[in-house]
């Protein structure tokens, strides 16, 4: 099924909100991070986001998740959204897209 031109804005807002969370620990926002694995608009504006963390053992498991499901939910288009913490793939480095990877130096 195609995605309707309304599905690929709320895409886009889900998107910019996203690039407005941090891992505390790492000064790269969580999608250029590699962490977003991915954004499912579904009828009725429900979003549903498949993320990792860059390990089972981050600080931050508790309370990244639920910050960026409040911060998605409180787009005026969103009716619900929903966050899932995956763990396959495993994140590595090389999910982080180049400008992390030179913010970071890891280029």
């Amino acid at each position: 099924m195609e995605k309707s031109s309304s599905n690929n804005e709320l895409e886009e807002r889900v998107l910019e909100v996203l690039k407005t969370c941090y891992d505390p620990e790492i000064p790269v926002n969580i999608y250029e991070l590699g962490l977003i694995y991915e954004i499912d608009v579904q009828e009725g504006n429900n979003v549903h986001i498949n993320m990792t963390l860059t390990s089972p053992a981050c600080p931050v498991a508790g309370t990244l998740p639920p910050e960026i499901q409040g911060k998605v939910a409180d787009l005026p288009e969103v009716t619900e959204a929903k966050v899932d913490v995956v763990w396959d793939p495993p994140w590595t480095v090389d999910m982080m897209s180049e400008a992390a990877k030179l913010e970071l130096g890891i280029l």
